[in-house]
């Protein structure tokens, strides 16, 4: 390939022959594309050939026009601080650019290699991407600050495009981003990249980060999917797909696909063919909508390359290096392609020492959420709603206010600042309000489809994007609390401190605490929030009545195979706990519905008796063997097999809960080894849940069958009191702290020792009392495992507790 130059200068490089070091040469975007096509390409993955404008050829394009100078005095005039001001001086100079034809020289120089790229085909379509010699720098992200033209064909359309995107270096958005960061206009450069379309407007296409973009876990690659051209997935014009896959376990047969989000995709972005644009925008059909954009074969090629892609990257940067990527898949070849790669920059830079944690305040309830979306962040903020319905009305915008609006795009840069919080109709986890608002530590909600509808100006809010993966508006402003914890993981006691875990959603960010794993993860809330249905109205589908069938239609419409939606889901919220601690042990304890909880799920009424006292009813084990929820108890066991075997996550353990007999624990075991689930096999433990008096009596013979015990206070106080543990009546009895629950809690944990047996504590009172913690160590308790809000605290203690000499 052929390089043109002028008086020794080079005007023009091709990806093959640039890489990371020539930043300065051809801007940050092309370098990356460089690096991956020369470096990333003889690896097998697939990036679009092309090739870059270099700096040079931006100055000479303003030193032979006189623009330099010109641009240089209108930057001096302006008020880099004031919308109005941004905004006057930038149109000037864009319009000065775009009516300046480009040097003789350049413009052939362009067309030169465009028809060497068409390579004897006749003209080729183009994406023609901007490419600052300032961005993606450690210390600044530049991008989405210029333009990118597609479906760019034909040498006229070129050359206009390339013009476009040397005045987009002066958009309002891009001056203001260098000013906050202190950069030179006139010292950035701008290079332009020419890469061939891959036809994704005939399939799909989207974002991936190779680390989760809200709570920085390292170990899952996110993926972000839609119809059509990509666009609308960066700039949150669609809600997309999401995808979680776990890293560490993507080899050999494993397929980890942790979670799979559908979005509603509702338009895609295409080729306007014989239109006055090159692309338009045309709804997609309902059919469509409700199925996934990509194959789970897809997700996981898509994963492996962004494994692949940050390892290279880290390699050279010397340090983990997690990426922000764009991909595309071609129609025409069913090909998947990366279009983009730069280093993520929010998540990678934060401290792992500090822990900042927001909360509700606990005294004042929440009122019925106004609007729900996708949190962005994971604080709180309070404010007045400003509703902006388009740029026009950016210089309205009053700081501290809450920025409410359909979507935004780069132009809005400046106000998105200055605000509070934002909230969007349209948008997943990767679109420019989520990205932005990261960039900044803006609590953010995208993708509310009715936010601008719900809210009113002025109305006074709350926005929480504290509770995982879901964000939620509430009317008022509501007290919340603000939580830092020092991360000190080098002092850690011998008694293992565990947490108890509920909310998948919430798992990658929990596990950034130090703890020793999950000693509970309680299943039933997996299902009421993952899942909603009745496993047995999903068995029994077509017996339903209409109402019913409709409410699990809406859930599990894109399952044909009902009961399938009941393992996937069910598997997937596992699955996000297990990865989330991986490799350190997650004990699942298996459904622990009562029959009137159960009752409560779609379609439940049907197959659940009425319990007078439902606590010490037909729950736990005696439900897994009865004829009555045996194939129920299947789908369960299935989920489970699904996320050791198909994930490779080993790490988890399952805990049988209220098993009243030791007979009742074998039939338990019988039932779930008919799914491969035996103990011992593969590494599988099973423990038994110590909350019954007759799991204390008989421990010795329990310890026979199970690899070890997790005492439920709860439980063993209500059994060993008499005490209904739900009755306001009698509840100034209930105290786990009685000598006759100690006695107790002291009998079993010597008896698992003299067995060789594991012991640990999930229920409430270590975490309430530090005095009955004591206890535990004393008594010399394997692990405690606790609400994730006492985990620093009762870590302090036991490590104090242990230095006393209480654990010896």
């Amino acid at each position: 390939m052929t390089t043109a130059t002028v008086a020794g200068t080079d005007l023009i490089r091709w990806f093959r022959d640039v890489g990371l070091d020539d930043v300065a040469t051809v801007g940050g975007k092309n370098a990356s594309l460089g690096e991956m096509y020369r470096e990333l390409t003889p690896e097998g993955i697939r990036i679009p050939n092309g090739f870059a404008t270099t700096a040079d050829a931006y100055r000479l394009f303003l030193r032979e026009t006189s623009l330099g100078d010109k641009i240089a005095q209108l930057l001096s005039s302006m008020n880099e601080t004031d919308v109005d001001s941004l905004h006057h001086y930038g149109l000037y100079i864009r319009h000065a650019i775009l009516e300046t034809p480009l040097p003789d020289q350049l413009a052939q120089a362009i067309v030169n290699a465009y028809h060497e790229l068409c390579d004897g085909r006749s003209l080729i379509d183009v994406a023609v991407r901007s490419s600052a010699t300032a961005e993606d720098l450690p210390d600044a992200s530049f991008a989405g600050q210029q333009e990118t033209y597609l479906n760019v064909r034909g040498q006229a359309f070129l050359l206009d495009s390339c013009r476009r995107c040397f005045a987009s270096l002066f958009t309002d958005r891009a001056i203001s981003y260098r000013a906050h960061q202190g950069y030179d206009h006139m010292k950035v450069a701008l290079s332009i990249g020419v890469q061939e379309m891959v036809r994704s407007d005939l399939a799909t296409s989207g974002v991936m980060f190779s680390i989760d973009t809200e709570s920085g876990f390292r170990n899952a690659v996110l993926i972000s999917a839609a119809y059509g051209l990509g666009e609308n997935v960066v700039q949150g014009t669609v809600n997309p797909d999401e995808y979680y896959v776990f890293k560490p376990t993507l080899q050999g047969n494993l397929r980890p696909i942790l979670k799979k989000s559908i979005g509603s995709k509702a338009m895609k972005m295409v080729y306007d063919v014989g239109g006055s644009k090159m692309t338009k925008n045309v709804p997609v059909p309902p059919e469509q909508q409700a199925r996934y954009a990509l194959s789970d074969d897809d997700i996981l090629q898509l994963a492996r390359w962004a494994i692949q892609i940050e390892q290279h990257y880290s390699a050279h940067k010397g340090s983990d290096c997690p990426m922000d990527m764009e991909w595309a898949k071609d129609g025409n070849t069913g090909e998947l392609f990366i279009v983009q790669a730069r280093p993520e920059t929010v998540q990678s830079r934060k401290s792992t020492l500090m822990l900042e944690r927001y909360h509700l305040d606990k005294t004042v309830t929440a009122p019925e959420p106004i609007v729900c979306g996708r949190s962005v962040g994971e604080k709180i903020a309070t404010g007045r709603v400003q509703l902006i319905g388009n740029a026009s009305q950016l210089s309205e915008f009053h700081g501290g206010n809450i920025l409410v609006t359909d979507k935004t795009d780069p132009d809005w840069e400046p106000i998105m600042k200055r605000a509070a919080g934002i909230i969007t109709n349209s948008g997943g986890r990767t679109c420019h309000a989520a990205i932005v608002s990261r960039e900044l530590g803006l609590p953010a909600i995208v993708g509310t489809l009715n936010g601008t509808q719900r809210l009113r100006m002025d109305q006074e809010i709350t926005l929480n994007c504290a509770e995982g993966d879901t964000g939620f508006v509430y009317d008022g402003r509501l007290p919340f609390q603000v939580k830092q914890y020092a991360i000190d993981e080098s002092k850690r006691p011998k008694t293992k401190i565990m947490m108890n875990v509920g909310t998948p959603d919430e798992a990658f960010s929990l596990a950034s605490m130090p703890c020793d794993g999950v000693g509970l993860a309680r299943e039933e809330f997996i299902i009421s929030t993952y899942v909603k249905v009745h496993p047995q109205a999903l068995l029994e589908y077509d017996t339903l009545d209409k109402s019913t069938k409709a409410a699990i239609d809406d859930l599990a419409g894109g399952y044909s195979d009902k009961p399938q939606f009941y393992v996937d889901r069910l598997a997937e919220g596992i699955a996000m706990i297990a990865a989330a601690f991986h490799p350190k042990d997650v004990i699942l304890r298996l459904s622990d519905f009562k029959t009137n909880e159960y009752a409560n799920l779609i379609g439940g009424k049907k197959y659940e008796p009425h319990e007078e006292n439902p606590m010490i009813g037909f729950r736990g084990a005696s439900r897994y063997y009865a004829p009555s929820f045996q194939a129920a108890f299947g789908l369960e066991c299935k989920a489970i097999q699904k996320v050791r075997q198909e994930m490779g996550l080993r790490n988890l353990k399952l805990m049988i809960p209220f098993c009243r007999t030791v007979e009742e624990g074998q039939k338990v075991q019988a039932e779930m080894a008919k799914y491969d689930l035996v103990r011992g096999q593969d590494g599988l433990e099973i423990y038994v849940m110590c909350e019954i008096p007759s799991n204390v009596i008989l421990a010795d013979q329990f310890a026979e069958i199970f690899d070890g015990f997790s005492i439920g206070s709860n439980d063993l106080t209500q059994l060993t009191l008499g005490v209904d543990r739900d009755s306001a009546i009698v509840a100034h009895v209930f105290d786990e702290r009685n000598d006759a629950v100690k006695r107790l809690i002291s009998s079993v944990i010597h008896t698992a020792k003299a067995k060789g047996r594991k012991i640990g504590i999930c229920g409430q009172a270590p975490s309430d009392y530090p005095d009955f913690c004591r206890f535990l160590v004393q008594e010399g308790v394997d692990s405690i495992s606790l609400t994730p809000d006492a985990i620093l605290r009762t870590t302090v203690a036991v490590l104090e507790f242990e230095r006393e000499g209480a654990g010896g």
